[in-house]
């Protein structure tokens, strides 16, 4: 797929995705959201990429929705009326994904599902979907110059992409509440004393301070584990008893141990680096165990 709103770009085993809309300050489209959507899943199972990092091409990570679009800015067929009863057993069939489906969601589950750690690199205003896409992410960094807003009631919508999974679980309920209620833009310190952003940097650092953190998650990391373990954190921590957790790791722990597990005992025995041979692309059968 040749991507017409994004760079992707591999070097070092760190997928750069830059969302490339720099004149309208990278406002999201349905094309992106598709072209986004591919990506993500493309990069799960592309040996070659070991951690992916999401950023900005000039001022703006993502200023949200274009809403100088014509028709349904959103994308939705307004013909239709959409029932409970059709997220339930239609979700997959081609006139809900076109037509009712949220666009920022698909793009934040194909991220979800993704088997890399992902690292958003909040190079500028990122507003909205430019907000609550970052929220799949597993870590997000920003540049003293990112500004972040759940802005939706402003424009009289709610919250999308998942964000009402995602916000309360990283901010906390209350936090995650004023946020949206009030609307206001936040500072990357207001973003980081809320625990939304790890780190503040200076907009020159930003991009190497990602790639470094990116380096640290894969570096001598066998890329089966980092799978395992991003999926496991996700999902098991949604459980309603640890018992669940404990099926899912006495599978993963059982068959981990028998390929790159072993070498990972017998270089820390003889004081070397691993050289993990194992493969994303190639998970253990019972993989993914969700479905």
């Amino acid at each position: 797929m040749t991507y017409q709103t994004l760079l992707y770009q591999v070097e070092n085993r760190i997928l750069t995705i830059t969302l490339n809309r720099p004149e309208q300050m990278n406002a999201f489209t349905v094309e992106m959201a598709n072209e986004l959507e591919h990506a993500f899943k493309t990069a799960s199972d592309d040996d070659n990429i070991g951690a992916i990092v999401v950023t900005g091409a000039g001022k703006a990570f993502c200023a949200g929705m274009d809403l100088s679009k014509q028709g349904n800015v959103f994308g939705l067929n307004e013909q239709l009326q959409p029932t409970t009863e059709d997220m339930e057993q239609r979700l997959d069939d081609e006139t809900m994904i076109a037509g009712v489906r949220d666009t920022g969601g698909r793009v934040t589950l194909a991220i979800f599902d993704c088997k890399k750690p992902v690292i958003g690199a909040i190079n500028g205003a990122a507003v909205g979907i430019g907000a609550t896409m970052t929220l799949a992410m597993d870590i997000r960094l920003a540049s003293s110059k990112a500004r972040i807003g759940f802005v939706f009631g402003k424009i009289g919508i709610v919250p999308e992409a998942c964000s009402s999974w995602f916000l309360p679980r990283i901010v906390g309920i209350s936090q995650a509440l004023e946020w949206v209620y009030s609307g206001d833009i936040l500072t990357a310190e207001e973003a980081q004393q809320g625990r939304l952003v790890k780190a503040v940097f200076s907009p020159e650092t930003l991009l190497e301070e990602a790639y470094k953190l990116a380096h640290k998650f894969i570096d001598n990391r066998s890329p089966v584990a980092i799978a395992f373990a991003r999926q496991m954190m996700y999902r098991n921590a949604a459980q309603t008893h640890p018992i669940e957790a404990h099926k899912v790791d006495s599978l993963a722990m059982f068959y981990t141990s028998l390929e790159d597990g072993k070498e990972g005992v017998k270089s820390f025995l003889e004081k070397r680096a691993p050289e993990f041979t194992g493969k994303a692309s190639q998970m253990p059968e019972f993989y993914p165990w969700w479905k």
